[in-house]
């Protein structure tokens, strides 16, 4: 009867930490997850409305853009000279700094690189066709070409230009 005394009085205790454990979850939760993302959420929804025209602003979708004008629920992005796109203000991900450098920079050292490298490569532009042969024995020995004078109508020859395309 003893022991039953003792194992009464150690199981009273841990009911008190399993309601604090219980009470802990969630403020951990709130701290982790909840609140950060409704600060982010708050400065997003700031960000967007104090947009005014001219800003550089970057869209969900990649697109950079200047702002051109702003309505209640809408924006006018021109994402280059002369087209201009009406987008929901939601779909502003970010605004740009104007010190911020353009990734058009990289484009233009890659073709000076593809320029050196022209030189190298084979053209295959369809301007001027060439004419390709088909045959078998393209190769052909000597002994070949002796064949090829007697058979030269068991044996056509095919040939075909680049820029044409083979029928069914």
């Amino acid at each position: 009867m003893g022991s039953d005394m003792i194992l009464a009085a150690s199981s009273g205790g841990s009911g008190g930490f399993n309601l604090l454990l219980l009470l802990a979850v969630p403020v951990v939760f709130y701290f982790l997850l909840i609140r950060p993302q409704s600060k982010r959420r708050k400065d997003q929804m700031q960000m967007q409305n104090a947009m005014e025209p001219g800003a550089r602003v970057l869209t969900t979708s990649g697109i950079r853009a200047t702002v051109v004008s702003v309505d209640d629920d809408g924006l006018l992005l021109e994402i280059a000279p002369g087209v201009e796109v009406h987008f929901v203000k939601q779909a502003v991900m970010q605004v740009l700094k104007d010190d911020e450098p353009e990734e058009l920079d990289d484009e233009a050292d890659d073709d000076e690189l593809e320029a050196d490298e022209d030189a190298e490569r084979v053209d295959l532009s369809k301007d001027e066709p060439a004419e390709v042969d088909l045959s078998k024995d393209a190769a052909g020995d000597a002994a070949d070409l002796d064949d090829e004078d007697e058979d030269d109508e068991s044996k056509p020859k095919a040939k075909a230009k680049a820029g044409e395309k083979p029928s069914a």
